[in-house]
């Protein structure tokens, strides 16, 4: 139950030896809830059951600038289970993920949230051509979960903050392993936090440093970063065999504020399965070079210190196989290890559906095109 109500604006002081150093809190969460079904297979899996979290939670309070400009966002380690309606073929859902909540209305008692998770999810079942034929929402027991919350919090006292919210979990393998059509638990929760010791107060960001690194400085200037990823796609369910995909990305971004950058991206991507799809439903001369796919897209990225979330909504200029559509969108997760050079993580959808999630590098060069100037 994630403490973040912003508690006292009043708070401008340092914080001293009687206040905690990290802000730790502990959270306790229940959800109830239904599988919704997008795809008629999993009509029968429909039913209604609950879930819970236990969480290990940080209210920031200022140390660094992203947080007085995020309103003091909660940040976390969530532990989840759930017995997803106690179905033989799929069996129960645990998972473990770090979250960070955003909070979007607030005063000095209470805050509506936007909490967004992202980690690793262990379903005890999965699909088996023979042993667990009926189970056609996942191929894998290892998946990514992802979860979005709408939530309201109010303060019960300085330590003690409770809850209530709805929003979507979300179970899939990003295609690593067939047939990926993915669990989604939608829910509402009730919960409950509490500070393990008395909270730090809150800095006024005024009296914080003007800029710290990878911060927006009020230049003009243009990102082109290039990047490179590397996905595996496990397709041994229908042609007995595994693919990897090769993709290749520019893009080009404008800050526009200290959250934000937006801009515009061209895409090659090389999918073995494409060729081997085509070879396989009667065209043996198509070549490699044929089923490389070139992709423009619109791009937005939220930016939070060292960490972005970049989103790219894109199609593609020509697909010789065009089984998963032509339109495209791609949730990108970068971690600055400097100012210039990342790594990411990619999840490339066609409408919702996962086509591969890749792993890899990219470099990011600045062009700057107006200074700031400044009046004696």
């Amino acid at each position: 139950m994630s403490l973040t109500i912003l508690m006292s604006q009043g708070y401008g002081q340092a914080a001293s030896g009687k206040y905690s150093k990290y802000n730790i809190m502990v959270e306790g969460r229940a959800h109830y809830g239904f599988l919704y079904s997008h795809h008629l297979e999993l009509d029968r899996f429909q039913a209604h059951y609950p879930a819970f979290e236990l969480s290990i939670e940080q209210a920031t309070w200022g140390a660094r600038r992203w947080e007085t400009e995020y309103a003091y966002p909660v940040i976390g380690l969530t532990l989840w289970y759930s017995p997803l309606g106690s179905f033989e073929e799929i069996g129960s859902s645990f998972a473990l993920y770090p979250f960070i909540s955003f909070p979007i209305v607030y005063d000095k008692k209470q805050s509506l949230n936007f909490r967004l998770g992202l980690g690793l999810g262990y379903l005890t079942n999965y699909f088996h051509r023979t042993e667990n034929y009926k189970n056609y929402a996942i191929g894998s027991h290892i998946n990514v979960i992802g979860s979005v919350y709408a939530e309201y919090r109010r303060n019960l006292s300085k330590s003690v903050t409770i809850l209530i919210g709805f929003g979507l979990t979300h179970f899939s393998n990003g295609a690593t392993k067939t047939p990926n059509y993915g669990l989604n638990t939608i829910t509402a929760n009730i919960g409950m936090s509490t500070f393990l010791k008395k909270p730090n107060p809150f800095y006024d960001k005024k009296i914080l440093p003007e800029l710290y690194p990878f911060e927006f400085d009020g230049k003009k200037d243009l990102d082109i970063e290039f990047s490179f990823t590397y996905a595996r796609k496990d397709m041994t369910e229908q042609f007995g065999k595994q693919f990897n995909v090769y993709s290749f990305y520019v893009n080009v971004l404008k800050r526009i504020s200290y959250k934000s950058r937006i801009g515009g991206g061209m895409d090659v991507v090389y999918d073995e399965s494409d060729k081997y799809l085509l070879n396989w439903m009667g065209d043996p001369e198509v070549t490699k070079l044929q089923t490389v796919k070139p992709g423009i897209s619109a791009a937005y990225e939220l930016v939070v210190a060292r960490l972005t979330f970049m989103f790219n909504f894109g199609f593609y200029l020509y697909s010789v196989e065009e089984s998963e559509g032509e339109v495209y969108q791609r949730l990108t997760l970068k971690y600055y290890f400097i100012d210039q050079l990342f790594a990411q993580i990619v999840l490339n959808t066609n409408w919702g559906k996962a086509e591969y999630v890749g792993f890899g590098l990219g470099y990011k060069l600045n062009f700057v095109y107006k200074r700031k100037i400044k009046h004696l």
